[in-house]
């Protein structure tokens, strides 16, 4: 069990060739991190909205999830990437993340962003409501996708099963209060579960940014702005334990 976990948060826009977003996953994804996070929809981005996604939906042994295994490999890294999933509806895709490593994993978007006037549900296919949570090194990190923020009831569903850490990967849409949302719910999340909560945005301006990482008492530990950045933060587990001794709220739970 490392006491560490080094990580690595990509705040970089997804386009509209598929092609062109694995050779950017290839190329620019280094070594030196142990857990590596992409945005949502990294693969390819959800175009206008309401756009048809499901032509650029592969499975999980297509060019994307193959690309990012590959940079897995030769990094020696985690790595969790969002792209469009083939599912039993030909028309409606999952939104998937994939994770490659030491542990392989997907995990299918649970609550789809059927809100602020938008409806992901009419062009995709939610997941099945159970938890994904993946070793990193001996850290447990449990995966989330943007709109899943807003459900409280996931994030401690994610820690029940063991979860250190949650990874949040969002194509976060701009609007009137959206990022202080953004930053509020990424905090709650943090403290409410005295865990750490690491979210990888696609940047502005189609999306917010402000990429940031959390600790388990509400610390903001690094925040991106709005345009591209990447950045690098080292979890503690040290300071993991402290908050777990200093707010034992998950022991003191009453149901």
């Amino acid at each position: 069990m490392s006491e560490q976990l080094r990580v690595r948060v990509h705040q970089w826009a997804s386009g509209l060739d598929p092609a062109a977003n694995r050779e950017r996953l290839v190329r620019e994804v280094g070594a030196g991190a142990d857990l590596v996070v992409l945005p949502e929809a990294f693969a390819r981005d959800f175009g206008e909205a309401g756009s048809d996604v499901s032509p650029y939906a592969e499975p999980l042994d297509g060019p994307f999830a193959d690309a990012v295994g590959r940079v897995a490999d030769t990094t020696s890294c985690t790595v969790v990437a969002g792209m469009f999933e083939t599912s039993p509806d030909p028309a409606r895709p999952f939104n998937t993340l994939v994770v490659a490593g030491a542990s392989r994993a997907a995990y299918r978007k649970i609550h789809l962003y059927d809100s602020f006037g938008y409806r992901e549900s009419d062009r995709l296919t939610g997941g099945a409501p159970e938890p994904v949570v993946v070793d990193v090194e001996g850290w447990k990190v449990g995966l989330m996708t943007c709109y899943d923020l807003r459900f409280p009831e996931l994030a401690r569903r994610l820690v029940d099963a063991g979860a250190e850490v949650l990874v949040v990967p969002a194509a976060w849409l701009p609007g009137e209060r959206k990022v202080a949302h953004w930053r509020t719910l990424l905090a709650a999340r943090a403290i409410e579960n005295t865990c750490f909560v690491v979210a990888a945005a696609q940047p502005e301006p189609r999306y917010c940014g402000h990429s940031t990482v959390v600790s388990p008492l509400g610390d903001v530990l690094a925040e991106a702005g709005g345009a591209e950045e990447t950045f690098d933060v080292t979890l503690d587990r040290a300071a993991l334990e402290t908050a777990r001794r200093t707010n034992p709220s998950l022991a003191n739970r009453r149901l």
